[in-house]
């Protein structure tokens, strides 16, 4: 059995003699688990349902006992389903996840500002860790742009669907006619290569470049040229840096960054030789609209799923998870259809 053979290789006595290793076997321990923790808990309800209802024959318990339970098993089963959806590498990864403004001024900056609000609450309610690597705060108020690394079980495999245009439709606090207002913010999410992912960079292939840093609104410049940008030539990738005060450690940062990017590129490409077809549609939607927030209607809904709720505040919160299973079920359906 894989957790036992790999739980014996912890015992041994030099297993922290590697750290690496060390921490990703403990790291794929903690997956088999969570697994069959899954399954065992799935099957326990099943079971316990199928007894409720032979008690239930014998008059021996309710049909509201069998109906909650019977719920329950529902639920559970649908909760295995969704995660086995989750059966590629780099769904177990950490992930970055990118938003920018689009078009529009400071509606678009504050929507995006809204879009960061929302993951940090959702990344809270579900156990992630949240760390911000870069920011472009507005001229008026909100953001251009921000980066933010999500660490935690899954993080990549879940937001993945996050992937595209998000529209804002609501009364601008910003107009003084009150006009309703459309905005647009693009949301990129990447995974985060880790030690058991090998991406060979040729050094003769990178281009660096270096710039001064500014902190949160302009307030700090960095006397020194930290910051770093990385351009990967053969592939035209561009990755940059400047959270550290050193330079050497954005360089680092810059370079596992573009591992990040090129490791995804060459998940597309892979995707592409597996299903031009679905590839194909893939790469046409990828940048484009994909939900629509509209508050003062009370709505939102995912143009590629129809999942629709009527509940706009609740999603601005954080409460997305019915919006990304309904995005990753519909595609695994399209996979094995």
């Amino acid at each position: 059995m894989k957790i036992e053979d790999k739980e014996a290789l912890s015992l041994d006595p030099n297993f922290w003699d590697d750290p690496k290793r060390a921490e990703s076997i403990l790291k794929e321990i903690k997956l088999h688990k969570f697994w069959v923790t899954l399954y065992e808990d799935t099957s326990q309800v099943v079971e316990d349902t199928a007894v409720l209802y032979d008690f239930y024959k014998e008059g021996e318990s309710t049909e509201e006992e069998v109906e909650e339970s019977y719920q329950e098993a529902l639920e559970k089963v649908a909760e295995m389903e969704f995660r086995a959806t989750l059966n590629k590498k780099e769904d177990e990864l950490n992930c970055i996840l990118q938003i920018n403004a689009g078009a529009g001024g400071t509606e678009s900056c504050d929507w995006s500002a809204m879009l960061e609000r929302m993951y940090l609450m959702w990344a809270e309610k579900n156990g992630y860790k949240v760390k911000a690597l870069s920011r472009q705060d507005g001229d008026v108020a909100g953001i251009k742009s921000v980066e933010l690394e999500i660490s935690g079980d899954f993080a990549y495999g879940m937001l993945k669907g996050e992937n595209g245009v998000h529209r804002l439709v609501r009364v601008s606090p910003f107009n003084a006619q009150g006009k309703r207002m459309t905005s647009f913010s693009s949301v990129f999410v990447h995974p985060v290569v880790d030690d058991s992912i090998e991406i060979k960079i040729n050094p003769a292939d990178l281009k660096w470049d270096t710039f001064r840093a500014s902190g949160a609104g302009g307030q700090h410049v960095n006397k020194t040229e930290s910051a770093v940008r990385v351009t990967h030539i053969p592939s035209g990738l561009i990755a940059e840096c400047q959270e550290e005060r050193s330079q050497h450690m954005n360089r680092d940062k810059a370079i596992q960054k573009l591992k990040n990017l090129l490791y995804e590129a060459e998940l597309q490409k892979q995707y592409a030789e597996k299903d031009k077809v679905e590839a194909g549609k893939m790469k046409n939607e990828w940048g484009s609209q994909i939900r629509s927030y509209v508050l003062d209607d009370r709505w939102v809904k995912d143009l590629r799923s129809n999942y629709k709720v009527h509940n706009p505040d609740a999603v601005l919160n954080g409460d997305i998870n019915e919006f990304l299973k309904s995005v990753l079920m519909m595609n695994s359906l399209k996979m094995d259809g």
